[in-house]
């Protein structure tokens, strides 16, 4: 077996989590913090909580919540221009995927002296940056267990990735309290983009036994527990076990990668600023029926994992079975619209296909698509 390396941050899993910010901030030698957010997380009351413990810690702390759903490049420099006017030497992201990769790209920025695109790319950050805490209150982004920082370009409407293990948090508090506030598209978003994690980690041509374990964990816990957190929004057993699954998936594709679903979502995410993770719910299906003959034993162990009998089925009817019930469970989880109703056309569907073919994202997925194959991808997801 190739030798695979395996990282992740220290992090403590279950209720209460998020009481015990001010003590690890003391441990990593804070003087003052800057707490990255934004106006919903503000709005759900999760950052009052953190700063009350920073205050009991005797740490001082100031927020930038200036962070909008797919986070620019702008915000970051906003946020690191913050985090030196303030004195700021470490950093708390509260938040889902949004604030916690503006709070990655931050530290980039502050420790390195340059703009946050020039570390675009695989282990192009010379300089750690300064200590960083995350807190998620969504179950699915994951960014607070990955080496994956992503942030949107806005000159060039695309989202770039910055992987290095330069972008892994210091600590992870995950808390599946602070999931109990999410909307329900919301709930039903960041779960699938967890399922997401965990089925392409899986496949990845980066994957390893310990990748593996994680992986098919996940997507067991998810098929199981998304439908119920849903109809029991505050049945925090629900929320636990989703929060516990978005933690295993967040830890196998941060060591696995992803694949073809995060590269043609990032690319629509950064072409027409559209939600990453019903993005990556309305692509999983059509992507699967794409990628399904090049690995069908890893795709019947998904199905199984997912809760299907696959056994004495061919390939071609066990892959039908797959997609059927990946695009039945997005419609049951209310995610029902399709790339036309986000205002995606044939037009479009070039120029997404060539930055989806650049995305890192790509270099993993079990086949290396062409362009021709991207766009007719995209084309399937247009009307389904």
């Amino acid at each position: 077996m190739e030798a695979r390396k395996n990282i992740s941050p220290e992090f403590v899993f279950g209720e209460g989590a998020l009481s015990l910010v001010g003590r690890y901030a003391t441990n990593l030698g804070a003087t003052k913090v800057l707490l990255v957010s934004d106006p919903g997380v503000m709005g759900a009351g999760w950052v009052e909580p953190v700063m009350r413990s920073l205050s009991e810690h005797g740490i001082p702390s100031c927020v930038f919540a200036e962070v909008t759903p797919n986070p620019r490049d702008t915000e970051v420099m906003r946020g690191a221009k913050c985090f030196q006017t303030e004195h700021c030497d470490v950093i708390v992201a509260v938040g889902g995927g949004s604030p916690m990769d503006c709070a990655k790209g931050i530290g980039i920025v502050t420790s390195n002296g340059r703009n946050i695109l020039e570390f675009e790319g695989v282990d192009r950050i010379p300089i750690p940056g300064p200590p960083l805490i995350c807190i998620p209150t969504t179950a699915g982004t994951s960014a607070d267990v990955s080496q994956f920082d992503i942030v949107n370009d806005t000159a060039r409407k695309v989202k770039i990735a910055i992987v290095s293990k330069a972008a892994i948090p210091d600590v992870a508090l995950v808390d599946p309290v602070t999931t109990t506030t999410m909307p329900a598209q919301l709930t039903a978003a960041t779960g699938i983009d967890a399922l997401v994690h965990a089925i392409e980690a899986y496949v990845s041509r980066a994957s390893s036994p310990i990748t593996d374990l994680h992986a098919l964990e996940a997507i067991r816990l998810i098929a199981k527990h998304l439908p119920g957190v849903l109809e029991e929004p505050l049945n925090l057993q629900h929320r636990e076990q989703m929060a516990l699954g978005s933690l295993l998936a967040g830890l196998a594709f941060s060591n696995a990668s992803l694949g073809m679903v995060h590269a043609m979502a990032h690319a629509l995410g950064g072409w027409m600023d559209l939600p990453h993770g019903e993005c990556n719910a309305l692509l999983l299906s059509h992507v699967v029926q794409f990628n399904f003959v090049s690995a069908p034993e890893r795709y019947r162990l998904i199905g199984s994992a997912f809760g299907l009998s696959l056994d004495g089925l061919s390939n071609v009817n066990a892959r039908d079975v797959l997609v059927e019930s990946l695009y039945a469970f997005r419609h049951q989880a209310g995610l029902d619209r399709s790339l036309h109703d986000y205002g995606v056309s044939k037009r479009d569907l070039h120029i997404l296909s060539k930055h989806a073919l650049s995305d890192p994202c790509m270099a993993t997925n079990p086949i290396h698509p062409t362009l021709t194959e991207i766009e007719h991808v995209y084309e399937q997801a247009i009307s389904t």
